[in-house]
């Protein structure tokens, strides 16, 4: 959905809403289609006193899996942005700052990447997974495997004290 911020120079304190859905099924991260729910962004572009500025927030379940055991994780996933609009392509190093290329503005364009900055590198499905064997590929968290622990032979001396 683009907005025409043409609409917003007609008065001082113009505000235009937007309240939509997108979809991010094909959006790749991390090697993997996490996006796979719906995506809803919602907020609103204004004029305030001749500063286009672009405040919103975007939801969705990021679907992923537990980086020990591999059970499948949906996680809520949302972050709020507030950005101001400008055309000036020399200010493109400020935090706070969206440099836009036409009369136009897609919010979509200004908040996937606030929500992708929200995405951490791996989640766990407890913070005590104790995650597969690394010989059988059982998941140890719902009991333990028949595989006999293997010790490193360097450690075979302290596996001794352990007997005692």
């Amino acid at each position: 959905m683009k907005i025409d911020l043409k609409k917003l120079n007609t008065s001082a304190h113009a505000s235009i809403p937007f309240d939509e859905t997108i979809d991010l099924t094909d959006e790749k991260l991390y090697g993997a289609k996490p996006f796979q729910s719906p995506v809803h962004i919602k907020g609103v572009v204004s004029n305030e006193s001749g500063v286009v500025r672009l405040a919103g927030s975007i939801e969705t379940i990021y679907s992923t899996e537990c980086a020990r055991c591999l059970k499948p994780l949906e996680i809520p996933l949302s972050a709020e942005a507030d950005m101001m609009l400008s055309d000036d392509p020399e200010a493109e190093e400020e935090d706070d700052l969206f440099v836009l290329t036409s009369d136009s503005v897609d919010p979509a364009d200004v908040l996937v990447p606030a929500l992708i900055l929200q995405v951490q590198m791996t989640y766990l499905c407890k913070e005590d997974c104790k995650g597969l064997c690394p010989t059988c590929g059982k998941n140890l968290n719902l009991g333990p495997c028949g595989c006999r622990k293997q010790i490193d032979p360097r450690f075979a001396v302290l596996e001794q004290l352990l007997d005692k």
